[in-house]
């Protein structure tokens, strides 16, 4: 009997220790299914352009700005057809307990973009026109805009020969569309106000040592609406289909209330 139990003992003594080795090597074998396939690192990244948020900046000392945000059309005649969406600038604004709307943003740049959703295209004969003006109504630039192709966001960009915004001051622009050839009913128009400012030594170096997609969340964070804005409009157009970038796109649109018009197209200027 003392002879058979030395077997049965080795035995047992193989089948724990295979069992034991086998066990071990478990978490070895499932570990490659933990490495992040591309669709995961798709994922988060759209959950880090989740993250970026615009701060909206006080409404600067003085009157109001007021101004207008989407340019409803009447039913008039000679005036411009109802559409889908109106006539909306892309803009930042507040509304204040007494629904009066302040039209304001800011900018670093001498010479900015703005963006609009239009919603008429090229084949209709309105005339289009975008007008800015310094504080005391002075006329600054003013430019006939041509319609898209299809109704979409179009970027009105002030020129380089065009006077330069100075520091601190407010700019009132305008955007209009006259829809009636003899002008006989009122246009639709959109209108708000610019302030270059400038931002601090700081903000400046990160600026210039960060990737496009980075700077456009430091303007964002720090309330430059129109940099952010026209930053995120250049890295889409460059990247159509990047999801991320739509998702930071509808982030900042849906900021202001514009989630309507935050999947329509964007047309270079």
């Amino acid at each position: 009997m003392k002879s058979n139990s030395q077997p049965i003992k080795l035995f047992i003594l193989v089948v724990f220790s295979c069992t034991s080795l086998l066990v071990s090597l478990t978490p070895v074998v499932a570990k490659p299914t933990l490495v992040s396939s591309p669709s995961a690192r798709s994922d988060a990244k759209t959950i880090l352009a989740q993250a970026t948020t615009y701060n909206q900046p006080v409404l600067p000392p003085g009157p109001p700005p007021g101004g207008r945000i989407r340019g409803g059309a009447k039913r008039s005649i000679g005036g411009c057809p109802i559409t889908k969406h109106d006539l909306t600038a892309l803009v930042s604004f507040t509304k204040e307990a007494d629904s009066v709307i302040n039209v304001w943003g800011k900018t670093t740049v001498e010479h900015p973009s703005w963006f609009f959703y239009v919603p008429y295209t090229k084949d209709l004969p309105y005339a289009v026109e975008f007008v800015l003006q310094d504080r005391d109504s002075n006329e600054i630039y003013k430019k006939a805009i041509a319609l898209p192709e299809k109704p979409g966001v179009i970027g009105v960009s002030l020129p380089t020969t065009a006077p330069a915004l100075e520091l601190n001051k407010q700019y009132r622009w305008f955007f209009t569309i006259n829809c009636d050839q003899e002008k006989n009913s009122p246009p639709t128009y959109v209108e708000g106000v610019i302030t270059r400012v400038e931002l601090n030594p700081a903000i400046v170096k990160e600026l210039q040592t960060t990737e496009l997609q980075k700077r456009y969340a430091i303007y964002a964070q720090n309330g430059i609406w129109y940099d952010a804005l026209t930053t995120l409009a250049q890295l889409r157009q460059k990247n159509p289909k990047d999801a991320a970038l739509q998702t930071e796109w509808h982030n900042l649109l849906g900021s202001t209330h514009l989630d309507d018009i935050a999947a329509e197209p964007i047309f270079s200027d």
